[in-house]
């Protein structure tokens, strides 16, 4: 198992393998997403589009099992800047982390802590940014679809050292299984770098 760092033509050519992996992970619980490669290419080449953009890639011989984003959060749609300047942070000086995508038989490996580790790296070494972020969907507890054996991140992310910045939020849609495209709140979390 390789841990890879990239940015430019690699980052670039790690976009397929990223495209397959959201389509693929975020199907699950909690964010049901019913994903195309159509749009999953359009989103991921502004992404790669962004000063700084930066991947992790999770690497099983030739075949990539996880992938992680980041970018400087004025890399992204409006929308997720906006929340930040509404509560008074400067979005100039928050570093995002996008999707953090691994296939289930890969899980609980420490690939994930690969992933948060070489994203905070690179965020210092640019050393503009005061912040980092993410943001997770928020769900119902009750909710019918959520499988018995769910286990959330939350505690996962506060070990990181991240919180859940009561108050910050953002909207956007997506198409979730079964075809109908639904409002989802997307809750932030930050810690300081």
């Amino acid at each position: 198992m390789e841990i890879l760092p990239l940015t430019g033509e690699p980052l670039k050519a790690a976009l397929p393998a990223l495209a397959e992996l959201r389509i693929a992970v975020f199907r699950e619980w909690p964010y049901l997403y019913e994903g195309t490669l159509e749009y999953e290419a359009k989103y991921l080449e502004k992404f790669a589009a962004a000063n700084d953009a930066f991947i992790v890639a999770a690497k099983d011989k030739d075949k990539i099992v996880g992938v992680a984003t980041a970018s400087p959060l004025l890399g992204h749609a409006d929308a997720f800047a906006k929340p930040f300047a509404e509560k008074g942070y400067d979005p100039a000086k928050v570093f995002y982390f996008g999707e953090s995508v691994l296939r289930p038989e890969y899980r609980g490996r420490g690939i994930g802590h690969a992933f948060f580790d070489a994203r905070e790296k690179h965020a210092r070494a640019i050393g503009k940014f005061e912040i980092v972020s993410f943001c997770g969907v928020v769900r119902d507890a009750a909710d019918p679809r959520k499988p018995k054996d769910y286990w959330p991140l939350d505690g996962f992310w506060n070990k990181r050292g991240f919180h859940k910045a009561e108050g910050l939020s953002a909207e956007f849609d997506w198409k979730e299984i079964g075809g109908k495209e639904v409002n989802h709140t997307m809750q932030f979390w930050i810690k300081p770098l």
